[in-house]
């Protein structure tokens, strides 16, 4: 299976083809602008089917006519490599997936005005037409097959009349009482009484059976090898609000079955916000899962990979030093291993443990980013790989070869001069190595000082990594040389860089920014006099932080920001966050005080700052942004605040997104090439 000599033969004359291209770019390739941020393709979900000879996935794509997004099933050949699109409809579908018997491929999709809710959608192999075969009253989350293919296990929603919310604009709505703990979230709105739940359906006499009936919310459906149990992930705690106690249950499939709770760690055991399915060993004895780290260290902690015997027992963690986060977990077709995604410095690598001498392996070589994979028997591997310089593609791996299987990007890759991109490491104020990127616009001159962008990523345990950035490319292409950090708090780099920001939001992470551009001046790269620094969510409050503390900088953009931490108490989606970290803001006034320090620090802030949000946002509501705009306006600065109408925390409108991107260049443009 692991042909290493094979693959590092195939990297190096990847990497030969990658230098070619590079070379012959700059006289007949043209520069990236604003309007390709549409045209880029979103290749995800890959599914090797039970034969191995087809892999299916799901490809995005952005309407411009219509302003919105649309994804399609798309299948490639594993020998052949001849793709196949087998959607064309107007909506969205999307989570393919083979049945096991290999007759049919399914999909989700809401082809159908009834109810406004996503169902389940079939096509047989042998062709025809799709065929909706769920007629559920609320959305179907998600969904997986039963290992005799004549069953399927469904998480569905709760419909809207649970709520009593009336979507009749002529109707007067219902006042909504609110009455838990955690009572909003981005994009889903209140929460209030509506539950996911799992559903057993028979797919001979289309009848669903509501197996997990209750105030309680199931996620991550798993069957047994011998289809006679389901495993899944569910918080069945008395409040379960207040706590992030993931724990993993089991229950026969049939109707009326009692539910056996298997682990009892009190953090999070397969957290659904990390998406990786709880995975059966093929002999059904065991359950690999991804379990989270002390529940005191909230997102700071790293997720591990452990096993636990489905009969009943103590979970094992089996890699115990591997200070890294893993996720998606799948066995090996023999028992005797686990392939899983393992986050590391700057990358995201396939990897995989032997089950018999506990020895670790990454299959595939290379600085890139392996964002999901799937497996199937004789050891084939579907992954989903990006790089610098290429959107993510799919990926076919085997013993014999490790090769592209889809190329939806290539022709506009082949049009455009991309901008090279080189990781880089510096020193921050105490000595800690920081690590992160700098890229140079295409035809970069050396010895030339060049307009700069800092830019920040958002989370703040999230990572820059070797992925293709169109932000990036497009900055460069119109003559800004950027830079991305991973500072301190940042995800990549185990649990004690991460939580070095514990409730000391601001401080070492401004520093760790700071020692970048601080590099790239030193380097010669970059004019000290143009200066710019960008960030969203996270990214848009270290933004605020820097340029409180710091006046360099000639121009700023902050996205769906806070600085005013106080006014972020009950007013977005992260008061459990709040109360583990700062605590409350009566108790510890200290704290909330200091990190709030760019808001009552306002008048510090000289940096022309564009200030940007969705309106509907609950991760970072707007009001934040409204609070730091109206205190530079009123402090006479140069300002502007854009509200983006019926957008959350992503920005998702195709035309909303090409009008940040021109607003992005057209505020920097303005400060930093004004005596061009």
């Amino acid at each position: 299976m692991n042909n290493f000599k094979g693959l590092k033969r195939h990297s190096f004359v990847l990497f030969l083809f990658l230098i070619t291209i590079i070379t012959a770019q700059s006289d007949q390739r043209r520069k990236m602008t604003v309007e390709d941020l549409t045209e880029i393709r979103g290749v995800s979900e890959p599914q090797v089917s039970p034969d191995g000879d087809w892999v299916a996935y799901s490809v995005k794509t952005d309407n411009m006519k219509e302003d919105k997004s649309n994804s399609d099933i798309w299948m490639s050949n594993w020998d052949t490599g001849e793709a196949i699109r087998l959607t064309f409809s107007k909506e969205n579908e999307h989570l393919p997936h083979w049945s096991p018997d290999n007759k049919y491929i399914s999909f989700l999709s809401l082809r159908t005005d009834s109810d406004e809710v996503e169902q389940l959608w079939i096509m047989n192999r042998v062709g025809g037409e799709a065929e909706m075969i769920t007629n559920f009253k609320g959305n179907i989350i998600d969904y997986t097959w039963a290992p005799d293919s004549k069953r399927i296990a469904f998480v569905v929603e709760d419909p809207d009349s649970i709520d009593g919310i009336i979507k009749d604009e002529k109707k007067t709505p219902k006042p909504i009482e609110i009455n838990r703990y955690y009572f909003k979230e981005d994009e889903t709105g209140y929460l209030l009484k509506k539950r996911k739940h799992i559903y057993l359906f028979d797919l001979a006499d289309r009848n669903a059976t509501l197996l997990t009936p209750g105030k309680y919310n199931e996620e991550l459906p798993s069957w047994s090898p011998d289809g006679s149990t389901i495993a899944f992930v569910s918080k069945r705690n008395d409040d379960f609000d207040r706590n992030n106690n993931f724990d993993i249950y089991l229950i026969e499939a049939k109707a009326g079955a009692v539910i056996r709770q298997l682990t009892t760690y009190d953090g999070a055991d397969a957290d659904p916000d990390f998406d990786s399915r709880l995975a059966w060993s093929p002999d059904g004895k065991y359950i690999a899962y991804i379990q989270g780290g002390p529940k005191e260290l909230i997102y700071y902690a790293v997720q591990t990979l452990a096993i636990i015997p489905a009969a009943g027992g103590s979970p094992k963690i089996l890699l115990p030093n591997l200070d890294r986060n893993l996720s998606h977990p799948i066995w090996s077709t023999d028992n005797s291993s686990i392939y899983f995604l393992q986050e590391d410095d700057r990358n995201c690598d396939l990897a995989k443990i032997s089950l018999t001498d506990n020895k670790f392996d990454l299959i595939v070589p290379g600085r890139h980013t392996i964002s999901n994979f799937d497996l199937q028997k004789d050891g084939k591997i579907a992954y989903l790989c990006g790089t610098t310089l290429q959107p993510a593609e799919i990926f076919a791996l085997d013993g014999k070869s490790n090769r592209q299987l889809s190329f939806q990007n290539q022709k506009l890759l082949s049009q455009l001069q991309l901008a090279s991109t080189q990781e880089i490491s510096f020193k921050s104020k105490d000595g800690t190595t920081i690590n992160g990127f700098i890229v140079k616009p295409p035809n970069y001159q050396v010895g030339k000082k060049y307009p700069t962008i800092l830019n920040i990523h958002g989370g703040p345990t999230q990572q820059f990594d070797n992925e293709f950035n169109i932000s990036w490319q497009l900055f460069a292409a119109n003559g800004y040389v950027v830079i991305g950090v991973n500072p301190r708090g940042s995800s990549g780099r185990g649990t004690d860089f991460a939580k070095a920001i514990f409730a000391d939001w601001g401080n070492k992470d401004v520093d760790d920014i700071l020692a970048a551009v601080d590099y790239a001046i030193e380097k010669g790269i970059t004019d000290p006099d143009k200066l710019g620094i960008a960030g969203w969510s996270y990214g848009g409050m270290l933004t605020n932080y820097t340029i409180a503390k710091d006046t360099r900088f000639k121009a700023a953009i902050s996205g769906a920001s806070i600085s005013n931490i106080f006014s972020g108490y009950g007013t977005d989606m992260y008061i459990r966050e709040y109360e583990m970290e700062l605590g409350t803001p009566w108790k510890n006034f200290d704290t909330w005080l200091r990190v709030s320090y760019p808001f009552f620090h306002a008048d510090k802030i000289v940096t022309p700052t564009l200030f940007l949000c969705g309106e509907k946002d609950f991760n970072v509501p707007l009001l934040n942004s409204e609070q730091m705009y109206q205190a530079l306006k009123s402090l006479g600065r140069d300002t502007e605040l854009i509200i983006y109408p019926g957008q959350f925390h992503d920005i998702s409108k195709p035309s909303y997104q090409v009008d940040r991107m021109h607003r992005y260049l057209e505020w920097m443009g303005k400060y930093l090439k004004k005596n061009d």
